[in-house]
């Protein structure tokens, strides 16, 4: 260790450590340590004139190793790595310690006992750094393709990009058509669009792209391989419609069976061979497998375009990187929840639907509807007396509510609407569709989530009854022919999918991203980004923003032919491994498998999988497993040298 050049660089940041750390009491306790060559402060040791000036020491002093005591890591890692590798320094012979998370942020109160805990962090990551070994990153070449899942309005976005920057792009649907919710909405703020148009355009613009190769019906069941190299089994369920020619409306109304239409949101039923309609896309008809009873009706009506005994298919695809794009499910009340299952309580998606397929007059139920009441936050920001509660709020609601409301009373003159609110989240451009309801009529009254609207129901029509905190917790009763409960959104039903790409889950239940802020779309799975619904409620505009930042983070590995990626893995002493197999059981991400090495069976690292998690480590009974930097003398050494500060105060 006493040939270890060492520089140490101790930052003031501007006030927020020294203002808690005396800063220059740590570079003199530091300074005299063997093997620091260089010892410093600055302000800001981000700035550039510092960073130049740590190149410089590097150069000129022959540095083989660096601490950086500042702020988290989350914030400059690669800043100081790129230092190091300007001055010609192995990147990752560089430590960084946290003295302001860590010292002067926590322990404000006292600076004296912040100073002399970041003398023994600084003391620590001295001793880490002598033992650094000079490590390269992992490179893995890419094939350039992508697997894109979901073809709604976020999936479709990504796909249209990624085969614009000439990327072969493999788009996976679940459904036989495509779209997603958004192709079931009728007029969007504020384009004024219907959302079916929206999907047939971004539909119609795929078909003009070659490299896109595109499956309805379809889902992955297995996935192998990892960045830049993926193997993906997807399943293509039968269409049985083969063909465009014959009289499908007559197969349609002689089909035998009747299932919930989804479009219509289960307030109609449809038949087991059906077309959506209107700009439905693929403009073809299907068959639903799952409620046909093959009696073959509609072959004998449509020969030659059904083909009944049509199969699964399987089909093996090479993709560098993946794109989930599956979107979300609409939370569904249970019975009794504000009188839903009983008649004239509707959800939101099913009044939006019952607005787009009604003329000038509105009716439900057989009687017409003059007065709606809006119930706010329904699957949203439930309390914790409900079992598996929605804490979180799913955004979109309020905006969609206020929308719904605009769009039925265009269409129907007279309407009268009561918004019954926790709060009023009209964000951004959407206040103004708010400030539009109030001018024009709409009620809004505020509820105590303590104490929920009460639906009660008097057979020809319901009443509401509020305590309204905008008139100091009146209470108020309210005639309605049709109460619409506002839900919200939930996870979309993908477990299988789930365990497959093993992506995380978040305490809502949606995909987890690595940092909400810094990483938004990616996850632990390298190659494996989020997007849209799937990670947690969002609009239209928001899902596609999400989707096109899985474009440019895929793009980069893609384009570019190669991603190198950390070398802090897991590595395994084959002298001491006797194979147990506990490693290979505790690792999460399938990296350690059994190997053959001097006739002796022992484990191995598959370096291209291996997170550095650290799983591996303390189940080893045999101590055969390391993690490159890392490894138990490293540790060892941090923890002896901030304990022996610890003893000296």
């Amino acid at each position: 260790m006493s040939e270890r050049k060492v520089g140490v660089y101790i930052c003031h940041c501007g006030g927020n450590i020294s203002d808690y750390v005396d800063v220059e009491r740590v570079k003199a306790a530091v300074e005299e340590e063997l093997g620091v060559t260089v010892s410093r402060t600055t302000m800001f040791t981000c700035s550039d004139a510092s960073q130049t000036e740590m190149i410089e020491d590097i150069k000129e002093q022959g540095l083989d190793g660096i601490v950086v005591a500042s702020c988290s890591p989350k914030l400059h890692l690669t800043t100081f790595r790129g230092v190091a590798e300007r001055g010609g320094l192995n990147p990752f012979q560089y430590v960084q310690v946290n003295i302001r998370e860590q010292c002067s942020w926590a322990h404000s109160d006292d600076r004296d006992g912040a100073t002399e805990k970041a003398i023994g962090l600084v003391k620590g990551g001295l001793e880490k750094v002598k033992l650094t070994e000079a490590l390269e990153p992992i490179r893995v070449t890419s094939v350039k393709s992508v697997l894109v899942l979901g073809a709604g309005v976020a999936g479709m976005r990504a796909a249209l990009e990624m085969a614009d920057l000439g990327v072969e792009v493999f788009l996976v649907e679940r459904d036989h058509f495509i779209g997603g919710e958004v192709a079931k909405l009728g007029k969007m703020y504020p384009s004024g669009r219907k959302g079916g148009e929206v999907t047939a355009e971004l539909y119609d613009d795929i078909r003009k792209r070659t490299n896109i190769h595109f499956f309805t019906g379809a889902e992955m069941t297995s996935k192998e391989g990892y960045i830049g190299n993926f193997k993906v089994r997807v399943r293509v369920r039968p269409r049985f419609v083969t063909g465009t020619e014959g009289d499908f409306e007559r197969a349609e109304r002689e089909c035998p069976v009747e299932v919930p239409n989804k479009l219509h949101r289960g307030l109609k039923t449809r038949k087991a061979i059906y077309f959506p309609g209107g700009s439905a896309r693929p403009e073809r008809w299907a068959i639903d497998a799952e409620a046909c009873t093959m009696c073959g009706r509609c072959a004998e009506i449509c020969p030659g375009s059904i083909d009944l005994d049509q199969m699964e298919e399987f089909m093996m695809l090479d993709a560098g990187a993946i794109i989930t794009a599956t979107g979300f499910d609409n939370y569904s009340p249970s019975e009794g929840e504000f009188g839903f299952g009983t008649g004239g309580v509707v959800t939101l998606p099913q009044f939006e639907s019952m607005i787009e397929n009604t003329g000038s007059r509105l009716e439900f139920g057989g009687r017409e509807i003059r007065d709606v009441v809006f119930i706010y936050c329904v699957g949203s920001r439930q309390g914790r007396e409900i079992d598996n509660a929605n804490r979180y709020c799913s955004r979109f609601c309020c905006n969609a509510a206020v929308g719904a409301a605009l769009n039925a009373s265009e269409k129907i003159e007279g309407l009268r609407t009561w918004h019954l609110y926790r709060d009023i989240r009209t964000y951004g451009k959407f206040e103004l569709l708010y400030e539009q309801a109030s001018a024009g009529g709409a009620v809004f009254c505020r509820f105590d989530p303590k104490s929920p609207p009460e639906v009660v129901d008097e057979g020809d029509s319901l009443l509401v009854i509020v305590n309204d905190l905008l008139t100091g917790g009146d209470e108020i009763g309210i005639g309605a022919d049709l109460v619409v409960l506002v839900t919200g959104m939930e996870p979309a039903q993908n477990e299988e999918l789930t365990s497959i790409l093993r992506l995380p889950i978040g305490e809502d239940g949606f995909y987890n991203e690595i940092h909400a802020k810094l990483r938004p779309v990616e996850t632990v799975i390298d190659g494996v980004y989020i997007s849209g619904c799937s990670q947690g409620p969002k609009n239209s505009t928001e899902s596609i923003s999400s989707s096109l930042s899985c474009v440019a983070k895929a793009a980069a590995l893609l384009v570019k032919g190669y991603v190198d990626l950390q070398p802090f893995i897991a590595y395994v002493e084959a002298d001491l491994c006797k194979w147990c197999g506990e490693c290979e059981k505790a690792c999460p991400y399938s990296a350690i498998e059994k190997t053959v090495v001097d006739a002796r069976e022992v484990a191995v690292v598959r370096d291209v999988l291996c997170k550095g998690c650290g799983a591996c480590l303390p189940v080893c009974p045999y101590n055969a497993t390391q993690l490159k930097g890392f490894t138990d003398t490293q540790i060892k050494s941090m923890i002896e040298a901030f304990a022996a500060e610890a003893s000296s105060v």
